[in-house]
């Protein structure tokens, strides 16, 4: 599944559309690299995420039917039926002899536990990846006699040549072979980190949420009813 996002995620270009490699170049000295998108769309980021999904296939299988469960208790609590719990449905969840109340407690516990070890094994794939970031966007710039290289956010406006952002990723292939999923005993994650875990997640969102979109433009239209073939 991640191999699939990521595609579209350096095609479409979270922020700058990635033109093919071969055209991929700094323009006048400048370019620009988008590290979130660059270590989601690196090898070893897929890799390692695609082992987590295969070594947990259970847990988070568990973990999206406690998450559902959650949601259809949540539910429970929005009397109004408008799909929101307002400020005296919320009041709901701090009275802890509701039995709702008490399953959702529960249940949340149950979800903290299961997540915990999939998050951390993920957490380390993107250390190790990130640990050579730098390094891949140093080699980049020398490749590429780079003088300036923006983010994004730094920029209003840059032609789709300045975009390197796939080279990077490439860069981080030839550095990082493989990647663990099971941290030492004692690692934890430094905020860094953790802050670079959800900007990929994000990517990884956009990009999901691009192929759904794309798939639902080109479903055929429904075929209105009783309505056949030769206008009958």
């Amino acid at each position: 599944m991640i191999k699939n996002l990521i595609a579209p995620v350096l095609a479409a270009g979270i922020a700058l559309a990635a033109m093919p490699v071969a055209t991929q170049a700094q323009v006048n000295g400048m370019a620009v690299a988008e590290a979130a998108v660059a270590v989601a769309g690196s090898q070893p980021l897929q890799n390692g995420f695609q082992q987590v999904g295969t070594t947990y296939q259970a847990q988070i299988t568990a973990l999206e039917q406690y998450q559902t469960q959650r949601q259809q208790l949540l539910q429970q609590l929005d009397t109004n039926g408008d799909g929101s719990l307002d400020e005296a449905e919320q009041a709901v969840l701090e009275n802890a002899n509701n039995p709702v109340v008490q399953q959702i407690a529960a249940l949340e516990q149950n979800i903290n536990t299961t997540q915990t070890p999939i998050q951390m094994a993920r957490l380390y794939v993107v250390s190790q990846v990130a640990a050579q970031y730098g390094a891949a966007v140093q080699q980049v710039i020398s490749d590429r006699q780079i003088q300036i290289l923006l983010a994004p956010e730094a920029i209003v406006y840059a032609p789709d040549a300045a975009n390197v952002t796939e080279l990077v990723s490439q860069a981080i292939n030839t550095r990082v072979p493989s990647v663990s999923i099971t941290p030492p005993q004692g690692w934890q994650p430094t905020q860094a980190t953790v802050n670079l875990y959800q900007q990929i997640q994000q990517v990884f969102a956009i990009a999901r949420a691009q192929q759904e979109q794309a798939a639902a433009t080109q479903a055929p239209a429904a075929t209105p009813a009783g309505a056949q073939a030769g206008g009958r």
